[in-house]
């Protein structure tokens, strides 16, 4: 049974699945899909066209699907599409696409977007992140599965960061970072692989041992791109996930981090 509050304002063109719980004074829009499972806290607006999958949860004054802000913005129906099972803490803000990209944000399932953090028009979020409190992604930005990104980071407009990355809090980074790397720093720079980070997910001891000779290879022998390319793809002939990094160097076009 539907749980909506008397003092919620839900547009007729909104779509809510049967228990979808509403809280007091929240808005939701025309074009809004909203899934099974799924509460909304009091003091929301959600903006279509917006698609929200099922059993996430929206903390109070969160803004989601609003225009974006790019000047170049003139009104198209761009559209925000969210997985399942995330949680959008207080304030944070999701805007739709541009028609100068897909016209599509995309946020996968499975994660947890603090208070005030901010994912731009374009931005392609996977499964599994953390954006920490304030943390904020500019236009265009795409973020692998499980990469997590301390507060207060700052990801410029078209950077990659791959899967599995450990951002520390108050980095700026505006080159790509390849999967699995630490970094940190205004601007961010490397340190490491996420060692911890790989280990709580199950990757093996063997594959940690690949994953930092992989890492030496590209940031400690003075290697370019081109050159450490060949050498990382005879790697993961051995080992698999090497193979993900060598998916996320081949896909960088603002150059990683150094």
């Amino acid at each position: 049974m539907s749980q909506i509050d008397p003092t919620a304002i839900i547009d007729p063109q909104a779509t809510l699945a049967s228990d979808v719980v509403v809280g007091p004074w929240t808005y939701i829009g025309a074009g809004v899909e909203i899934g099974a499972g799924s509460v909304i806290a009091s003091h929301v607006v959600i903006k279509g066209p917006t698609r929200i999958g099922e059993h996430n949860r929206i903390f109070q004054f969160a803004s989601v699907g609003e225009d974006c802000q790019d000047k170049k913005y003139q009104g198209e129906p761009t559209r925000l599409e969210i997985g399942d099972h995330n949680v959008i803490r207080e304030g944070a803000t999701l805007h739709r696409g541009t028609v100068q990209d897909q016209g599509i944000t995309r946020i996968g399932s499975h994660n947890l977007l603090m208070a005030y953090t901010h994912v731009a028009h374009d931005c392609i979020v996977g499964d599994h992140t953390i954006l920490a409190n304030n943390a904020a992604l500019a236009g265009h930005v795409r973020l692998d599965d499980y990469a997590i990104l301390g507060g207060f980071t700052a990801v410029h407009q078209f950077c990659h960061i791959g899967a599995h990355v450990m951002c520390g809090a108050g980095s700026v980074v505006l080159k790509d970072i390849p999967a699995y790397v630490m970094a940190n720093g205004n601007t961010a720079t490397p340190h490491g692989i996420n060692v911890e980070g790989l280990k709580r997910r199950g990757f093996s001891a063997d594959t940690l041992v690949y994953l930092k000779r992989a890492y030496k290879i590209i940031y400690r022998q003075g290697l370019t791109r081109e050159q450490a390319l060949p050498i990382l793809q005879e790697m993961a002939a051995e080992d698999s996930a090497v193979q993900l990094l060598i998916n996320s160097l081949q896909s960088s076009s603002r150059g990683i981090i150094r």
